[in-house]
Order: structure tokens, then sequence, then C-alpha cells
């Protein structure tokens, strides 16, 4: 069994020791998911230039030329955007990977996090389709990031926004080559996200037309996955952000490969968010609570966010430090061996060791140290970014999603250094 390198970073001004970045080896490429909050509280710039130092830092101590193809920008204030963007074109150059400018403040009072992942091997072919798409065609797969969409300003009401991100989201897609269809994992960012609208909330109002726009939609080709019993659909993360209206970003695979399975998770503790009775949401989220990707010997989990719920109710009101027990509960239970098993596939599932990342959001700022310590205490030190986010329900404290890599047998996993 290949071991795993754990390295943690002095700790910074909040007193938190930082996992800065994992490094992944899947076959001939290495995969790097980095999780950067500055150190500093200098001015916006400085802790932007500190981010931008050390993520240079990182990639240049990585056993080969390393390109970032996607990112997220954690912001504490809208205003700052135009200043952030213009620090990282200056680094980037015409090299800009897909980035998603999220209006959420990291807990412990940066002006900005990062979360960034890079990738590096000789089959590695990279493309960009302006700056919405990007495209990384390696070893018989082409994988698709698209990000940083908005609706028009013109729009209207959630459910109106969410039907025109979309369409744009669509779009770009097919700037791409690629098409709707072809989805594994989504994000949506949404302003006042329990907030009333239209005799509902606003998250209410964006299930229904994520339900519309899906409709006509069958993801992926039967022979690479399993389907449930009401539907296949993509993982995903619907969370609130404090500014900006709407941001939805994606991740596409496309593939000629046979040794592929695409299997959507439930948590046999968990109502499929699919499932949920109409008192939730007068069209149920479409989402699986994970989507797994069988690739050869490699298996990659993404973990849709996460909270205190069980079967369809909430859990543990008003208690940060049992619902966050109960959320990392829930995503030990879904990514588990037993769990795979009881979905048809057996000699596959994955542990916290095998997680790359995580990003943890939470409603009150005064709960991140409790929060924090229970994450640390489950997952080990690895990779996160803590943001100031509101979940879905107004009475859920903490939502958390992460990606996890493993080998497809019970007894060997990849090499994930935690550095």
């Amino acid at each position: 069994m290949p071991l795993s390198r754990l390295v943690s970073l002095p700790s910074g001004l909040d007193g938190a020791e930082r996992a800065a970045h994992s490094s992944v080896e899947l076959g001939d490429l290495t995969r790097v998911a980095l999780a950067l909050t500055p150190a500093g509280r200098g001015t916006f710039g400085e802790q932007a230039r500190e981010i931008i130092t050390e993520l240079k830092a990182i990639l240049a101590n990585q056993p080969g030329p390393m390109t970032v193809t996607v990112q997220t920008v954690f912001l504490r204030h809208a205003a700052e955007q135009a200043e952030c963007e213009a620090v990282f074109r200056a680094h980037y150059g015409e090299q800009m990977p897909v980035t998603n400018y999220v209006i959420q403040p990291p807990c412990c009072g940066a002006a900005l996090a990062l979360e960034a992942w890079g990738i590096a091997g000789d089959s590695v072919r990279i493309e960009r389709f302006g700056p919405h798409a990007l495209t990384v065609a390696c070893e018989g797969v082409r994988w698709v990031y698209c990000g940083g969409i908005k609706p028009l300003a013109a729009s209207e009401g959630a459910y109106a926004q969410t039907l025109d991100a979309l369409a744009r989201m669509n779009s770009a897609l097919r700037l791409a080559g690629c098409s709707f269809d072809q989805t594994v994992r989504t994000w949506f960012y949404l302003e006042g996200i329990t907030q009333p609208e239209a005799g509902a909330w606003r998250y209410q109002e964006l299930n229904r037309a994520r339900s519309d726009f899906y409709g006509d939609i069958a993801f992926h080709s039967p022979r690479f996955h399993r389907q449930g019993p009401q539907g296949f659909y993509p993982a995903s993360t619907g969370i609130g952000m404090s500014a900006a209206n709407l941001l939805v970003s994606c991740v596409a695979m496309e593939t000629h490969r046979e040794d592929v399975l695409l299997l959507s998770l439930e948590n046999p503790q968990q109502t499929p968010a699919y499932a949920y009775h109409s008192k939730y949401s007068g069209q149920s989220p479409k989402f699986s609570r994970a989507m797994a990707l069988l690739l050869g010997d490699y298996m990659t989990t993404w973990i849709s966010g996460t909270a205190s719920i069980v079967s369809s109710e909430s859990r543990y009101l008003g208690d940060i430090e049992k619902q966050t027990e109960q959320t990392i509960d829930n995503i030990q239970r879904l990514i588990s061996p037993e769990n795979f098993a009881a979905h048809g596939v057996s000699g596959a599932g994955a542990g916290f060791e095998d997680l790359a990342k995580i990003r943890v959001y939470l409603k009150r700022p005064e709960d991140l140290a409790k929060c924090r310590a229970i994450c640390a205490g489950r997952f080990g030190s690895i990779p996160a970014i803590y943001a100031l986010a509101d979940v879905c329900r107004p009475e859920l404290l903490v939502e958390i999603e992460g990606v996890a890599f493993s080998r497809c047998s019970a007894n060997e996993r990849s090499t994930i250094e935690h550095c």
C-alpha cells in the first residue's frame, strides 16, 4: 500500500496549522490541489500577492511543469474583485485558468482565499476557449472546466437568473466542443439563498429552474453509468454568497475508453435530494450526493455539498458541534467501500485519507474554532478553505464538500501527499 506523506505549514495569524496543498499521483499524471489563505493582514494587494508568491513556490517544487487549470477565489468584498482580477491577470498572462470569484469572506478574517487545481504529465494537452472554458486532454479522457458564468444583469429573480446562467454555461461548453449532458459536477453560488421570493425562497426557485432545464437532458451514455431509480444527476453544491446574484460552474468529462464507470452515490441514511418531499422545494433539487468516476485502476469521487441532514430532516438545530459531526458522518458513510458495494461496485470506495481537499461553508463566524477543531480531528490536516456563507436551509449552520482520489481496490489507494 502506498504511503501518504503529511506536512503542515506553520501556524498562521488565526493559530491554525494549514496544509497548503495535496499532490495526487494518478499513473503518469500529477494533480495538485491548493488551498491558500494569506498569513498577513495588510492591504488587499499585499494579501493577494502573498497568495501568488505561495502558489508559485508550491508549483515550482513539483516534479514537473504544472499548469493551473481552474481556480476559485473567495473574496471578502465584491468591491475588491477588480483589483483581484488585475493581480491574477498580471501573474498568469495568457495562461489564465478558468476562474470563479465568489463573494464569500474567508472565516479567518483574510481579504481572500484561493483554491486552485494544477496538472502535469507528458500526455496532458490544454486548450482554452475564452475566459469561461478550458479543456484538459490526457490518457484518453477530455476534461472540460467551465466557470465564472453569471446571468445577464437584466435577469430578475432566482428562477430567471438560473435559467439564463445554465444556458450560458451550456453555450460555453458547446464552444469547447462539449455538451451539457457530459457534466459530472456543478456549483451554484446564490445571493440571498434563503431569502423569500415568489412565494418560496430563492433556493427553491433555483431548484425549479434547474429541474426545468434538466428536464430533457439524459446525463452520460448508459454504457458509462449505473442509474438510480429516479435518474442520474451530477454532484452539486448550492450555497449562498453575499453579493453578485448568481455564479455557476461545472466539470464535464468525455471519453471513448471502455474501462469507465460513472456511479451516482446516495447515502443510505439520507433521502436522495431529487426525491425530497415538496415541502422542502416545489421542484426537488436535482443532484446526486456524490459522483464517482472509475477510470482504469483509479477513482475520483466528487462529494456534493453535505450538511446535517438525516433522512430528509435537519438535525441538531443551533448546535455547530453536533451539526459538524453529523455532516462528517454523512460524508464517511457516503464514500465508504460498504456504500459502493451497496451500489453494486465492490473493491471501490474511499476514506478520509483519500481526500485531496475540502471546503467548509459556515453560516456564523463565531463557529469557526469549534467547527475547525472537529474537522481537523476527523479529516486530519488536509487542504481546506473555510468561508462564510448561508446554507440552503436557514437552520443549517455548516456545509462541507470535497473530492477524493483512490484506487479501485479496497486494499490499494493512490498516493496523496499533503504538504
